[in-house]
């Protein structure tokens, strides 16, 4: 019968970290592993990623869920985390690396080998506009072809001079352009918004308005000349029929799938199922995961074999991440099979 036990863990940002939801000094985390005692020096490791302000589940008893998950698994009761999408990703990424080998390779792949890659987008993070115009030109000399911008943070004039810049300097045939919302836009500015952006040829705009607003996102979805993504609209939608139904009505051009937040990888994966029953696209995205949670996507997407540019962190966003092999070779996410997991020495707290 397998063991388990938690710890809590602090990420603390290497530079401003700046968002539509204000700014992030640190980012909270918590790993699990699950172990069999008669061999406790093998372990499976996961990230649950609770993600303050935008998960479903950020309340004052997660901790307290987190530790009866663990009290169950030790007394062999049964448990049901279902309604808990980070505790769901790190329970299922700890078990998936405890049944592989306790080698932090829950999804075994040519990546997960250090013979593959998967190709991700470079993200420009919120600041200035001079500051966000340096961040775009950095990431395009250092390879990325795929540039994300957040967008509606700051004076939208702006922010659209900004992109305009970009794109003359670098054409639609050699820089693909992704914009995120984050919800920021409103009933009365979202198309007006959008088609004034299309002009600059984007690919995409995830979440232009706030979720929950199904009859507005379908008719936007309908009359935007830019192919809209979903992405906090996943967020607390559990039921596969509620995930039809909110597909079937709302009707985008993509998903964008950050597993701790959308059910785990059992969740990303109906998503998925539900996606391609309604001929819709997807990419995976990172959520500021560390790089157990970061490894985990990485890998889980590798296993898929996708090609267009994904959404994942590069690892380098914390000044006290823990060491990994993953790297990154311009725009390419590898796994460097010579470089090796070290963790700190944790406290982990097990409860019987």
């Amino acid at each position: 019968m397998l063991k388990a036990s938690y710890v809590p863990y602090r990420l603390d940002f290497n530079f401003k970290a700046l968002t539509s939801r204000g700014a992030l000094p640190y980012k909270d985390t918590y790993f699990i592993k699950v172990w069999n005692p008669d061999n406790p020096d093998k372990f499976g490791i996961g990230e649950c990623a609770l993600f303050r302000g935008l998960s479903a589940e950020d309340n004052d008893d997660y901790e307290v869920a987190l530790r009866q998950l663990c009290r169950c698994i030790n007394n062999g009761a049964k448990y049901d985390v279902s309604d808990r999408s980070s505790i769901m990703f790190g329970l299922e990424t700890a078990i998936a690396d405890y049944q592989n080998g306790c080698v932090r390779t829950p999804f075994p792949s040519d990546f997960s080998k250090g013979n593959g890659c998967v190709t991700i987008n470079g993200l420009v993070w919120m600041g200035s506009v001079k500051e966000m115009a340096q961040r775009a030109e950095a990431k395009i000399e250092s390879g990325f072809r795929c540039v994300k911008f957040k967008v509606g943070g700051q004076d939208f004039e702006q922010e659209f001079k900004l992109l305009e810049r970009i794109r003359e300097n670098h054409p639609p045939k050699n820089l693909e352009i992704r914009l995120d919302a984050n919800g920021a836009f409103t009933k009365d500015n979202a198309l007006e918004r959008i088609k004034r952006l299309s002009q600059l040829v984007i690919h995409s705009i995830e979440q232009p308005v706030l979720p929950g607003q199904w009859d507005l996102m379908a008719h936007i979805c309908a009359e935007s000349p830019i192919p809209i993504a979903l992405d906090e609209e996943l967020i607390g939608c559990r039921p596969m029929t509620d995930k039809h139904n909110m597909l079937r009505h709302i009707r985008p051009a993509y998903l964008i799938l950050k597993p701790a937040l959308c059910g785990g990888f059992s969740g990303a994966d109906e998503w998925i199922e539900a996606a391609e029953c309604h001929n819709i696209g997807w990419w995976a995205t990172s959520a500021l995961e560390s790089n157990v949670g970061l490894n985990a996507i990485a890998q889980w997407v590798a296993a898929k074999t996708v090609t267009m540019p994904q959404g994942l962190g590069t690892g380098s966003l914390y000044n006290n991440n823990i060491a990994s092999p993953l790297c990154l070779d311009g725009e390419l996410l590898k796994i460097a099979i010579e470089n090796k997991w070290s963790f700190p020495e944790f406290k982990w707290i097990t409860t019987e």
